[in-house]
């Protein structure tokens, strides 16, 4: 699952959303780091649909515009808990073994404190 689909089908989690909605969304959850652009957007709501992860829910027209709502599926749920399962078991398999290296011998965790040998004061 790509990081915009995820963004998306999280957008969508705990509610219906048209368009402009899902974008700020996306962007909010992510923290600014997931900026779709329109054309981008569209092309994922084109493929999570065609994959049955989300539906559209509605349609209304608000100043002379049509907004198309979207909802996440059931099959969308699933699909993102076990994305967000897949990816904070990486990011556990990450923190440990960080954790490890920096236990292992021989390995640096940090400058040493104060002047050096070469460097100390005369």
């Amino acid at each position: 699952m790509t990081q915009a689909a995820f963004f998306v089908l999280t957008a969508l989690a705990d509610q219906p959303r048209h368009g402009y909605g899902i974008l700020r969304e996306t962007e909010e959850l992510s923290d600014g780091e997931v900026r779709l652009r329109v054309g981008t957007l569209y092309g994922v709501l084109d493929r999570l649909t065609v994959d049955g992860l989300i539906a559209l829910d509605r349609e209304e027209v608000r100043q002379g515009r049509l907004r198309r709502y979207y909802r996440v599926t059931d099959e969308g749920v699933d699909a993102l808990v076990a994305e967000a399962d897949r990816m904070a078991a990486g990011a556990g398999a990450a923190r440990r073994r960080i954790a490890e290296g920096r236990r292992a011998p021989g390995t640096v965790t940090s400058p040493a404190p104060g002047p050096g040998l070469a460097g100390g004061l005369a």
